[in-house]
């Protein structure tokens, strides 16, 4: 059963609230400590570069910390991941925010290019060595990578899988890493920052995004119209008086649909951003080699005429 229901000896928890997310604090996870020694180990790298006198941008360090990191912790270690197990619909918010935005974020934050700057040489050459490791690039070629991030759901929710992790905390945590993980490899070649194998044309990037919306879709209005509840009994079982599961199962469905497609269209910006990026520094890169061209040519003087 639920950690709330078995602290409280069986009783029903309270409704779910804004106030229970700052109150229903759990600290003791695995991802929470992951999160620590990530953080901590992000900013040494940051204060590394700056001691030296290299600059590192502070919207990375945001990105990483705050975005990334930080949208991780609020639905790890708050009221959400107390009531991840007593409403599916809270559960779906946690899903879309470890799969989806912190990933994002995470890979925005560019910690392998930051590594890359602040590590000795031989642990940069192992890093590059397992980066394009076969193993690596066949889990991180996009395809393949889509694959895993739009199937991983539908073996979640609709096979025994789903049952087993509200009743094991192990396999739960587990499923919650999976989720991460998933999403690292799907957005990291797409929107990252940092040198990474596999990386396709902002064109191919774009397509491959858009490919992605429609599975969102589908899987969250099955989830709306299917009269079998995710959990089997689950649910039913916990009788709370505050909460009907099939129709918290209707709004857990509308949040992956609707929040799929923000996150989906939000992505795609950014693309479009990085893309219109890359065009502006390559014209500026192919307007200074003219430059140095035309300055060759008018330091060697007229050329003399053929007789």
């Amino acid at each position: 059963m639920p950690a709330l229901l078995a602290d409280a000896g069986n009783t029903a928890p309270p409704p779910f609230t804004v106030g229970a997310i700052f109150t229903q604090i759990h600290l003791t996870s695995l991802i929470a400590l992951f999160m620590v020694v990530a953080a901590a180990v992000y900013l040494y790298g940051v204060r590394r570069l700056r001691r030296r006198g290299d600059a590192w941008p502070a919207g990375r360090t945001i990105a990483f910390l705050v975005g990334g990191l930080g949208s991780i912790a609020a639905v790890t270690v708050s009221g959400v991941e107390a009531y991840d197990t007593t409403l599916l619909s809270v559960h779906m918010i946690q899903h879309m925010v470890l799969s989806m935005v912190g990933p994002i974020f995470l890979a925005l934050g560019a910690p392998v290019t930051l590594f890359m700057r602040t590590a000795g040489a031989r642990p940069r050459k192992k890093l590059v060595s397992l980066l394009h490791s076969r193993p690596v690039s066949v889990i991180t070629f996009p395809l393949v990578a889509f694959g895993l991030f739009v199937a991983n759901p539908f073996v979640l929710y609709f096979t025994g899988l789903y049952r087993a992790t509200l009743e094991h905390a192990w396999l739960h945590e587990l499923v919650h890493v999976h989720f991460i993980v998933t999403g690292c490899l799907f957005f990291w070649p797409l929107l990252g920052l940092d040198p990474l194998p596999n990386r396709w044309p902002y064109p191919a990037r774009a397509l491959l995004m858009v490919l992605s919306v429609p599975f969102h879709t589908v899987l969250g209005l099955t989830i709306m119209q299917s009269t079998t509840l995710l959990g089997g009994d689950w649910y039913p079982n916990l009788a709370l008086a505050w909460s009907d599961p099939k129709n918290d199962q209707v709004v857990a469905g509308g949040i992956l649909w609707a929040g799929g497609e923000v996150v989906s269209v939000t992505m795609l910006g950014i693309l479009v951003l990085q893309w219109i990026r890359q065009s502006e520094r390559e014209a500026r890169r192919v307007d200074r080699q003219l430059d140095r061209e035309e300055a060759a040519a008018a330091s060697r003087g007229p050329e003399a005429p053929a007789e």
